[in-house]
C-alpha cells in the first residue's frame, strides 16, 4: 500500500534515524521492568523507580520479543511480500507463550482458523486485550513518518491473535510512534494516532475521556478513575482502558521520562504494557541521547526474553544488534518505495504539505477500517487472491447453514473466470452448488454462496472448495474449516485471577 499523495523527497537523518530507534528499544525495556511487578493490579500504585535488584539487566518482557519474530519475518520473507497468513506462520513456529489470546490464536490456526478468523473466534474474552497493541514499534520503525504504511502491517500483525478494539489499539499506537520520529508535540501525535481508528470505537472513546480528564485539570488518579469506570463493561486487561493509562502518562508525563513511565504505571492493570509503550513512545522523541542515564543504566544493553523460542528464533541478545538489524530492514523499503521519506546522512527535512497528510483519516477509512476478521485470504497459483468471508461466523450446528462471500482481488491479468465449487460430504449441501467469477486487475468482484451442515465428523468440518482458473486445466483445492457448535473450548485462563492456564482445545461435543 503506496501513500501517492507525496512522492518522497522528504529526509530523515540517519544518525537521528538510529538514536531514534535505539531510544525506542531502551524506553520500552525501561518501561516494561517498571511497570512487570505490579502487572494484574487493580489499584494505583506509588512506584517512583524499579524495585527489583537488576544487576545490570532488565526485565524479561513479552512486549518486546514478539516483535523480534515479526522482524525475522521481515528478514526472511521480505517486507513487501508479508501478510497476515505468513504472520501466523511465525506466530506458530517461534511463539511459545500459551497464556490467553496468545494461545488461543495458535489453537485457533492449528484448527484451521487462519488469520484473521484466529483472533476473532473462541476470543471472547480477549480479543480485546493488550497483547496486540504492545508490539507496533517494530512498525513504526520500520516506516518511520509514514503512519498510513505502519498501520497497515499493524493490522495484519494485530488480527492473528485480536479482532475489533484489540486491532484498533495497535493502528492507534503504530500510526502515533511511526509520527513520532517526525513530530515531537505529543498533542498532535494524539491527534494523529486517531485519526487511524474509527472515531466511535472503543479506543478513541477511551483517548478521548483521557484527554477530557487532562484539559479540566484533574487530577491523574481522578481521571485514571473515570477510565475504570467507562471500560467497567469490558472487565480488565483490555485495550479501552489501558490505551486511555497509557495516554495519561503522556499528557501528564509532560514530556518528562521518568514522570511518565511511572503515572501509567501506577494507573495499574496491565502495568508493563503501559509503561512499555509509553517509555518507547518518549524514546523515539528523545532518542537514546536523551534518556536519563538514573533509567538506562540498571537496565543495561541486553534482552531477555520469555514468549518465544529460545533456540531457533535468531533473537538479538543487545539493544545495539536489534536496532541495527531494523535500520537495515527500513533502509530496504524506503529504497524500495518511492513514497517513502529517504533515510540519509542529509539533514532531516520534511515539508508542511507532507506533515498536513499524516493526519489524514482516507487510507484508514477505505483500506483497513473495511477489512473483516472473518475472511481468510487465499494465494491460488500466484494469478488470484481469493477471499471467502464467513457473514455469520465459521461456527454452525448440524441442520443450520452459514452464508459466505466469495471475492476475488484485483491481480495482474483482466477478465480472467475463476470457477468454485464446494464438494461438501453426504448430508451437507451448498445454494448454489458452485460460483463463477470474474477476476479483473481494476476492481473485486462477488458472489455468495449458502452452506448448510449435516453431521460432523469432529469439533471441525474440513469443507474442499476445488477452484478452477480458466487458463488451467489443474484445478487447486483449499479446505474450509467449520466449527462444531460448542466444539471449542477456549480455557486459556489470566495467573492473576488465580487460575492455572490451559490452552483452548477442540473436543467432541
Amino acid at each position: 500500500m503506496f501513500n501517492t499523495s507525496a512522492l518522497s523527497t522528504q529526509n530523515i537523518n540517519l544518525e537521528r534515524f538510529r538514536d531514534q530507534v535505539l531510544g525506542c528499544w531502551t524506553g520500552k525495556n525501561i518501561g516494561g521492568t517498571l511497570g512487570a511487578p505490579f502487572e494484574g493490579c487493580r489499584e494505583t500504585n506509588n512506584v517512583s523507580f524499579y524495585v527489583q535488584n537488576l544487576s545490570g539487566e532488565p526485565e524479561p518482557n513479552d512486549d518486546l520479543d514478539l516483535q523480534l519474530i515479526w522482524l525475522l519475518a521481515v528478514e526472511e520473507q521480505g517486507l513487501w511480500h508479508l501478510n497476515e497468513r505468513i504472520l501466523g506462520e511465525y506466530w506458530m513456529n517461534y511463539i511459545v507463550a500459551p497464556w490467553n489470546e496468545y494461545g488461543i490464536g495458535k489453537t485457533n490456526i492449528a484448527n484451521g482458523l487462519m488469520p484473521p478468523l484466529s483472533g476473532a473466534c473462541n476470543n471472547e474474552q480477549w480479543k480485546f486485550s493488550n497483547g496486540a497493541w504492545i508490539r507496533s514499534e517494530i512498525w513504526a520503525c520500520l516506516f518511520p513518518g509514514s503512519p498510513d504504511e505502519a498501520v497497515h502491517f499493524a493490522w495484519q500483525d494485530a488480527c492473528v491473535d485480536h479482532c475489533g478494539e484489540g486491532i484498533y489499539a495497535e493502528l492507534f499506537t503504530a500510526a502515533l510512534e511511526s509520527a513520532a520520529f517526525v513530530v515531537s508535540d505529543l498533542r498532535e501525535l494524539i491527534a494523529i494516532g486517531l485519526s487511524k481508528i474509527p472515531a466511535t470505537c472503543r479506543i478513541a472513546r477511551a483517548v478521548r475521556l483521557a484527554i477530557t480528564e487532562f484539559d479540566r485539570g484533574s487530577d491523574w488518579r481522578d481521571a485514571r478513575e473515570s477510565l475504570v469506570k467507562d471500560s467497567a463493561d469490558l472487565g480488565w486487561f483490555q485495550a479501552p482502558a489501558n490505551l486511555g493509562f497509557t495516554v495519561l502518562g503522556l499528557l501528564y508525563g509532560n514530556g518528562d521520562f521518568g514522570e511518565t513511565i511511572c503515572i501509567a504505571a501506577n494507573c495499574g492493570d496491565d502495568t508493563d504494557c503501559t509503561a512499555a509503550t509509553t517509555g518507547a513512545i518518549l524514546g523515539i522523541i528523545l532518542g537514546r541521547s536523551g534518556l536519563p542515564e538514573k533509567w538506562t543504566k540498571p537496565i543495561g544493553e541486553t534482552i531477555k526474553t520469555k514468549a518465544i523460542d529460545p533456540f531457533n528464533a535468531n533473537a538479538p541478545g543487545t539493544l545495539e544488534a536489534l536496532t541495527g538489524r531494523v535500520i537495515r530492514q527500513a533502509k530496504l523499503a524506503a529504497q524500495t518505495n518511492g513514497t517513502l521519506p529517504r533515510l540519509s546522512d542529509a539533514k532531516t527535512a520534511f515539508s508542511p504539505e507532507y506533515l498536513a497528510t499524516l493526519c489524514d483519516d482516507e487510507v484508514a477509512r477505505t483500506r483497513i477500517w473495511n477489512r473483516s476478521s472473518f475472511e481468510m485470504r487465499f494465494e491460488i497459483n500466484c494469478n488470484l487472491t481469493l477471499g471467502i468471508e464467513y457473514l455469520n461466523g465459521p461456527e454452525l450446528k448440524p441442520g443450520e447453514s452459514c452464508k459466505l462471500r466469495f471475492r476475488t482481488y484485483p491481480s495482474s491479468t483482466d477478465n480472467r473466470i475463476v470457477h468454485v465449487k464446494p464438494l461438501v460430504p453426504e448430508g451437507w449441501s451448498a445454494t448454489p452448488n458452485a460460483l463463477s467469477l470474474i477476476c479483473h486487475h481494476w476492481r473485486e468482484s462477488e458472489a455468495f454462496l449458502e452452506l448448510s451442515a449435516g453431521n460432523f465428523e469432529g469439533p471441525f468440518q474440513y469443507i474442499p472448495v476445488e477452484i478452477r482458473l480458466q487458463d488451467r486445466f489443474c484445478p487447486a483445492s483449499i479446505h474450509l474449516p467449520i466449527q462444531q457448535y460448542h466444539g471449542v473450548t477456549a480455557g486459556v485462563q489470566n495467573a492473576f485471577w488465580d487460575a492455572p492456564y490451559r490452552f483452548a482445545s477442540a473436543r467432541l461435543v
